[in-house]
């Protein structure tokens, strides 16, 4: 299997190509570079390099899987146009994946990197969605997968810590990884002015293409795939005007 895999979610832009055979080796070429504003201009490019270093071309993919949201919506549209654009060119399906959940796994890789094991925590994700709130969702993971455990939202960070806290007590006081840069940008008022005790703060890590391959490769190997006219990125922020106008 041969996904290629974007992400440009956030100020992070990166690439990656996952490749995996019937056993459970698993090969990722990935290219990362921190450029906002820049994703557009860069994209196209490192998903040439990726390709070029795995000696294959675009036609040997399997799929094109990219970061669907939520987050930056000028990213979000960059991710949903470049995978629909390639997928049309080859004519192979596409694999939308969850930013929050690609920036869970991402969470599980950096404990590992750092000698640690998972122990049942919730990993709350968060990425800064401006006009002060965030975008967010809690997850758990089991056995390389990613379980969501809240439908994925738009809210003032005070009110994302209250819905945690409410969350672990009903899971039995689970300690909580927090990871993304809407923890990062209200740092202080989470963490100083609150002092939630049981959060372990991940910082300054973005959802990486790499995470968004291995996510697709569950994805896909589930029949969770789309057409490239049907790749359709996730704002939340629209969803959520959209609910409230229809209430009375």
């Amino acid at each position: 299997m041969k996904i290629l895999a974007i992400e440009t979610a956030s100020e992070a832009c990166s690439a990656a190509l996952l490749i995996s055979d019937d056993s459970l080796d698993q090969k990722i070429v990935e290219q990362i570079e921190l450029a906002p504003r820049q994703h557009a201009k860069k994209i196209l490019s490192m998903l040439d390099k990726v390709l070029a270093e795995a000696k294959l071309e675009l036609k040997d993919v399997d799929a094109i899987a990219f970061g669907r949201g939520p987050g930056a919506f000028t990213g979000l549209r960059i991710a949903a146009g470049v995978a629909q654009g390639i997928a049309l060119s080859v004519d192979k399906p596409v694999v939308p994946v969850s930013t929050l959940a690609a920036l869970a796994l991402r969470a599980i890789g950096e404990m590992k990197a750092k000698g640690k094991e998972y122990q049942s925590e919730i990993i709350a994700t968060a990425l800064d969605a401006r006009m002060g709130e965030v975008y967010w969702g809690l997850f758990k993971y089991s056995e390389g997968k990613i379980e969501s455990l809240i439908k994925e939202q738009v809210s003032k960070p005070e009110e994302m810590l209250e819905s945690l806290q409410k969350t672990t007590k009903e899971l039995g006081d689970n300690p909580v990884i927090s990871i993304g840069a809407g923890w990062d940008a209200y740092e202080e008022e989470l963490f100083q002015e609150n002092n939630p005790k049981n959060i372990t703060h991940l910082k300054n890590l973005a959802p990486m293409a790499s995470e968004i391959a291995k996510l697709a490769k569950i994805l896909f190997q589930k029949g969770k795939i789309v057409t490239p006219e049907d790749a359709q990125p996730i704002y939340i922020r629209n969803n959520v005007a959209k609910k409230s106008q229809k209430q009375p």
